[in-house]
């Protein structure tokens, strides 16, 4: 059984920083793409980016201030947020999918963790 655990989410002022870390179990994701996506309330589910070793993707948002890594020995991706904005505040979904092409589509991601809250206060 497939499973993404965040972790390293929490309450954070307005420029500070935090990481976030995704360890997948189950199967490997070496030659596919991990991801990151985010939800505000009452807003639909959103890219934030993605990562496989034939390419990287951010969302315009996030572009010059998050920053997307992965371990690959540890089945393992992170995302580096730095220069928070209040706007930053949803659940961060970790999101994975076994092919290589990286895609902003959440449709087309075939896992999913279970989230992890960013709170940006001003």
């Amino acid at each position: 059984q497939v499973q993404l655990v965040e972790s390293g989410g929490g309450l954070v002022q307005s420029g500070g920083s935090l990481r976030l870390s995704c360890a997948a179990s189950g199967r490997t994701f070496n030659n596919g793409v991990m991801a990151w996506f985010r939800q505000a309330p009452g807003k639909e589910r959103e890219f934030v980016t993605a990562m496989s070793w034939s390419g990287t993707a951010f969302a315009d948002s996030v572009k010059g201030r998050f920053t997307i890594s992965r371990d690959y020995a540890k089945n393992t991706v992170y995302l580096q947020m730095n220069s928070l904005k209040p706007e930053d505040t949803a659940v961060y979904y970790c999101a994975a999918r076994p092919i290589l092409k990286v895609t902003t589509s959440a449709n087309e991601y075939d896992f999913w963790g279970q989230g992890t809250q960013v709170t940006v206060s001003s």
